[in-house]
């Protein structure tokens, strides 16, 4: 798995051009899910959210998480993450899980993040989204459980 946090003042993703969800000040999160990932890579990825510190403290340093700062998450699947572009010109999307398992995938990860304090929207898994955001600092940080050690 691979997640794209994006920390933000606000951000929004229109669904099919009808629903909009909105959040505040906390995480945009771009989620990528690849053909060998299991609840195991949630777990992780769902623990090093909520604890990572990304959010100035008093001191402009980078010492508080999420939850210090009563911080929300917007989190979108993208399978886009595990495009392969080494031949030619045209993605290829091979590395990235199958529609039905990754959305099952998705939907654990969605559960597991709604577990702890934070308040958390998403997209709709496979349809046409349109992601704005206001990206603080600007801050990105990708984390893939394929550098983890075994």
């Amino acid at each position: 798995m691979k997640v794209v946090i994006q920390r933000v003042d606000k951000a929004s993703v229109l669904i099919d051009n009808k629903k909009e969800e909105n959040i505040n000040k906390g995480y945009m999160i771009l989620l990528g899910i690849t053909n060998d990932d299991t609840e195991k890579e949630i777990d992780y990825l769902v623990n090093k959210i909520i604890k990572l510190r990304i959010f100035e403290d008093e001191n402009n340093k980078m010492n508080l998480n999420i939850n210090d700062v009563n911080g929300e998450i917007l989190l979108v699947s993208q399978f886009t993450l595990y495009a392969d572009v080494k031949d030619g010109n045209r993605p290829s999307f091979k590395n990235s899980m199958k529609y039905d398992e990754a959305e099952k995938l998705y939907d654990k990860f969605v559960s597991k993040l709604k577990e702890t304090s934070i308040l958390v929207k998403t997209g709709n898994f496979g349809s046409d989204m349109k992601v704005s955001l206001i990206n603080n600092g600007p801050v990105t940080i990708i984390i893939d459980t394929k550098d983890l050690a075994n």
